[in-house]
């Protein structure tokens, strides 16, 4: 315990505290003597009535001696005891916690559209595509059943047949896409074609048409047919995404080639079995390879 503070001390050096503590925790602000004559006259004045703690509003188990010998301290424990902690303030609601989300169920699906729609839908996906597209995939985005999708593409298919449009929609490595029809090709190439894109080479085409009629095939087995060199052909091919390896040769392991879908979409084909037989285009000396090939 702290002995009593001397009468004749220097008020100076205790006062500031008692004031500073009574600012923030009393009702009314008190401020801190600055020493000199009204400094020791404050201190008077509040040695004569020391504070007593609200813990012992009477008084009891102490002298007055006591009491106004320990009076500041008994003011700052007080003090202590009473400062409210952060959000204990009377009146404040105490923060609950956030009530748990229950599940949500599945949204509902959405109604079928109906006949026009679904036509205008798929005709609008179909001039955007740049490849084929499936009729899964058409279902999967316009949220239809499958059965709907196939027989719809059918009909706009038979439409523009009949109306002759300059394009069709036909089935084309296993989807549907929308092509300019032979007949107007010559036009085509005068708008798109000609000056404009980089034609494969000769043997790069006959090339290709060994890979198209004799696939999985290896390299050897195609120079052996041309009778040349086909190893830059073939990478010509590769890089054009035209040709892929598929696997290696049981017996040599030599890597075999085959068409991609890119070669089938470009055709305009939904598998090599539509491609037309090779004997007729043959001469008549070369019987055996067009047995090879069929």
């Amino acid at each position: 315990m702290s002995e009593s503070p001397d009468a004749s001390a220097d008020p100076g050096t205790e006062l500031p505290r008692q004031g500073m503590f009574r600012a923030e925790t009393s009702e009314e602000t008190v401020p801190a003597p600055l020493g000199g004559e009204a400094g020791e006259a404050e201190h008077g004045a509040v040695g004569a009535e020391p504070v007593q703690s609200p813990a012992d509003p009477a008084g009891e188990g102490a002298d007055g001696a006591d009491a106004a010998g320990r009076g500041p301290e008994r003011v700052e424990t007080a003090g202590l005891e009473h400062i409210p902690g952060p959000g204990a303030a009377e009146g404040v609601p105490k923060k609950q916690p956030a009530p748990r989300r229950r599940a949500t169920s599945a949204p509902e699906p959405a109604a079928e559209l109906d006949d026009v729609e679904l036509r205008g839908a798929l005709e609008a996906i179909l001039l955007v595509v740049d490849e084929p597209v499936s009729e899964f995939t058409l279902a999967q985005v316009l949220g239809e059943p499958a059965g709907r999708i196939g027989p719809m593409l059918d009909d706009i298919a038979a439409g523009y047949t009949a109306a002759g449009h300059g394009f069709e929609l036909r089935r084309a490595a296993g989807g549907w896409r929308l092509y300019t029809r032979a007949e107007y090709a010559t036009y085509v190439e005068r708008f798109v074609l000609d000056g404009q894109s980089v034609r494969l080479t000769q043997a790069a085409l006959e090339t290709l048409a060994v890979v198209a009629y004799k696939q999985p095939v290896t390299r050897s087995r195609i120079s052996a047919i041309r009778g040349v060199n086909c190893d830059g052909v073939i990478r010509t091919l590769v890089s054009r995404g035209l040709v892929e390896e598929c696997g290696t040769e049981p017996d040599s392991g030599a890597f075999l080639y085959r068409t991609t879908t890119m070669f089938l979409e470009k055709l305009g084909l939904n598998s090599v079995d539509e491609l037309p037989p090779l004997a007729p285009f043959l001469p008549d000396d070369v019987e055996e390879f067009a047995d090879a090939t069929r």
